[in-house]
């Protein structure tokens, strides 16, 4: 365990000019007082890890030193070929690329090793797009793909509603989300991120200048609040609801995630027999019909009138289809 620590520790020094302590012990999840110990160890076996004191201070490594140690594991070499996402390498025109990359890597592995690529193919399979669509790879997204890792502006036309808009943009990155493509990118003026369906873009042509890309700039978080915005933006209605305790298990399969978070907490208390009070956000009055009717009789609609009148005309509709009998 500590010896994968070192290795790790020497890895991360190699990679950076410097880092303190404190953002060691965060990357190798260890105490400070550890982070000491250690460099103190790899310096007595012969590493020239070398620490800086003072507020600006931190460890380096001295006179451009570089490890050996980079040999793969079996675990951590079948890892390395799940890492990859063929589709969307194919779709972005970097299947080449990765194709070559793969073979060089599996040519530098162990010979017990070499089997990794075939063993992780027949355990894991990654299938993007979501159920019942056949999903399409646009045609300008090898170029926006190109312009993404080239840090290169680009003039692109985007249908926007009826017509077409024409922007500058820096595209920062591209998100596969369900089979769909996705651009984020900032529009220089005014200076504002914002995400595109490349599906929609009629045109891309790439400028003679590269952008300055922003460091701090984090894609994950930036689509992660994007879509938690999106979905969030939909739910324009509430709806009050009166929800069983089977009801209350059942709801965030029932309704959108994030209309089901929202509501259960801010719930009441439940009653005597086990039912709470709930304020759900819901999309439109429509769509909350359709999603609550799901829930049958673990669900009673309070509020809004309109949407009560429904589930009653629905039940008694119910009560003479299987009052026949």
């Amino acid at each position: 365990m500590r010896a994968a620590r070192l290795i790790k520790m020497i890895l991360l020094l190699q990679t950076r000019a410097a880092m303190t302590a404190g953002e060691l012990a965060r990357e190798l999840e260890v105490s400070e007082r550890t982070v000491t110990r250690d460099a103190q160890a790899l310096s007595e076996a012969g590493v020239p890890v070398y620490a800086d004191r003072g507020r600006a201070g931190g460890y380096r490594l001295v006179g451009g030193y570089r490890t050996r140690l980079t040999g793969l594991g079996r675990d951590e070499a079948e890892a390395l070929f799940l890492s990859g996402v063929p589709g969307a390498l194919r779709e972005m025109g970097l299947a080449d690329a990765a194709s070559a990359a793969r073979l060089k890597v599996a040519a530098a592995l162990l010979p017990s090793f070499q089997d990794a690529p075939r063993v992780a193919a027949q355990r894991f399979h990654l299938d993007a797009p979501g159920w019942f669509r056949v999903p399409g790879t646009p045609a300008l997204l090898p170029a926006l793909a190109e312009a993404v890792w080239d840090d290169r502006c680009v003039t692109a036309r985007y249908r926007r509603g009826d017509g077409e808009v024409k922007r500058l943009l820096e595209p920062y990155g591209l998100v596969l989300k369900a089979g769909a493509w996705y651009l984020c990118a900032r529009v220089p003026d005014p200076g504002a991120f914002r995400t595109y369906r490349v599906d929609r873009f009629t045109s891309v042509e790439a400028a003679d200048t590269r952008f300055h890309r922003d460091e701090d700039f984090d894609l994950p978080a930036h689509w992660s609040a994007q879509a938690e915005r999106f979905a969030r933006s939909l739910l324009r209605a509430e709806a009050v609801v009166r929800l069983s305790p089977e009801g209350v298990r059942r709801l965030p399969g029932a309704v959108d995630v994030p209309a089901a978070q929202e509501g259960l907490a801010g719930a009441g208390e439940p009653d005597g027999a086990g039912w709470v009070t709930v304020t759900l956000p819901v999309e439109s009055e429509e769509v909350a019909h359709a999603q609550l009717t799901g829930l049958g009789p673990e669900v009673e609609v309070l509020a809004p009138e309109s949407l009560r009148a429904r589930f009653v005309r629905d039940a008694a509709r119910l009560a003479a289809l299987y009052g026949k009998g």
